[in-house]
């Protein structure tokens, strides 16, 4: 009788700890910071490759293969595209343009660079980011922000995509 009992206690406790780990996490992190200096705003994306991929061949139907020998030549622009489409950011509610500067990997995660002029003092931050929602309604794109040593943050999400922060 014990045998069995710890054979199907083992077995349970196995299942239950496979049960943990096969959940997917579904996030992206924003740094959001003003250059006085330069007078921009700097923006840092960080998002895993494999889900960034999957929503862009959806888009785009081509595999871009982010990261690897075999990355199309277009992915850039792919991405510059995907980013206009899923983010945007007002200024003293004024839309600017995010510039996509480039990108590099770190394991499994793409960073991006992208950058806007902003030449005005910042008392107004709007937020708008549905990257990744269209594939995965659970994504949450967390916003941090630096402005004028202000530090601040958003969470935003396929029910809740933008927000607003005061300077």
């Amino acid at each position: 009788m014990k045998p069995i009992f710890y054979r199907l206690l083992s077995v349970l406790l196995l299942v239950m700890l496979c049960s943990f780990t096969m959940h997917k996490f579904y996030v992206g992190v924003y740094q959001v910071n003003y250059e006085p200096k330069k007078k921009e705003i700097q923006l840092t994306a960080r998002i895993f490759i494999d889900d960034l991929e999957k929503a862009m061949q959806r888009k785009f139907q081509k595999k871009i293969y982010l990261g690897t020998s075999k990355e199309i030549t277009q992915s850039n622009d792919l991405i510059k595209e995907y980013f206009s489409e899923k983010m945007r950011l007002k200024v003293n509610h004024s839309v600017k343009k995010l510039k996509f500067l480039g990108k590099e990997t770190e394991d499994n995660v793409l960073i991006c660079y992208l950058t806007t002029p902003v030449s005005e003092k910042i008392t107004t931050l709007e937020l708008y980011n549905v990257v990744l929602t269209e594939l995965y309604p659970q994504q949450q794109n967390i916003m941090h922000t630096n402005i004028n040593g202000n530090k601040k943050s958003l969470l935003l999400t396929d029910g809740e995509p933008e927000g607003t922060l005061e300077f």
